[in-house]
């Protein structure tokens, strides 16, 4: 849970779990609205977009009507604390996998693992093709790395099914006793 007191201003990235790409949320203390000492982009002055009812300019509809039914559906699932819950199952889930099993390898340290994106590779190269073959064979597809570093990238955002996150471990699994 966030301390919402703790904060003057967040701003936040909503693409992917709340909203489309692009989507963004301001959470902003009133008492601190106006208190800049130099000139800012009317854009960029919460204070005129909270005067304006967020109507100082045309809102984006369609992210908002998107926001809204992911809000709504987080809430029928049980709220943050029931989608944080299986967030923590299903990256515990694919970064035990990725530990215990000699055929691959992290990118990122234990401490700084994100719960939405797995990065991992493959410690032997040679097995990609039927690493690659196995997970296309069970239907799970979109795991390609960032081309900066390449690898796997598993996404787990919060519409992810947790049964997702078991296929691919599965595969993971399956593809250690064949090597």
């Amino acid at each position: 849970q966030l301390d919402f007191s703790k904060f003057d201003l967040i701003y936040a990235g909503a693409q992917k779990n709340m909203g489309p790409a692009g989507t963004t949320l301001v959470v902003v203390k009133e008492d601190i609205l106006g208190k800049v000492s130099r000139k800012i982009p009317s854009m960029m002055d919460y204070k005129i977009h909270i005067s304006k009812g967020s109507m100082f300019n045309t809102p984006p509809v369609f992210p908002v009507y998107v926001c809204m039914l992911t809000l709504q559906w987080l809430k029928d699932l049980g709220g943050i604390a029931a989608i944080e819950e299986e967030n923590e199952k299903k990256s515990r889930m694919i970064y035990s996998e990725i530990d215990l099993n000699p055929l691959f390898k992290g990118f990122a340290v234990k401490e700084d693992r994100s719960h939405m994106n797995a990065t991992f590779t493959l410690e032997n190269e040679n097995l990609k093709d039927t690493f690659e073959s196995m997970l296309k064979e069970a239907g799970i597809n979109g795991l390609n790395g960032h081309r900066s570093v390449g690898g796997y990238r598993a996404s787990m955002y919060n519409a992810l099914p947790l049964d997702s996150v078991k296929a691919l471990v599965e595969v993971m699994s399956e593809l250690e006793q064949k090597a």
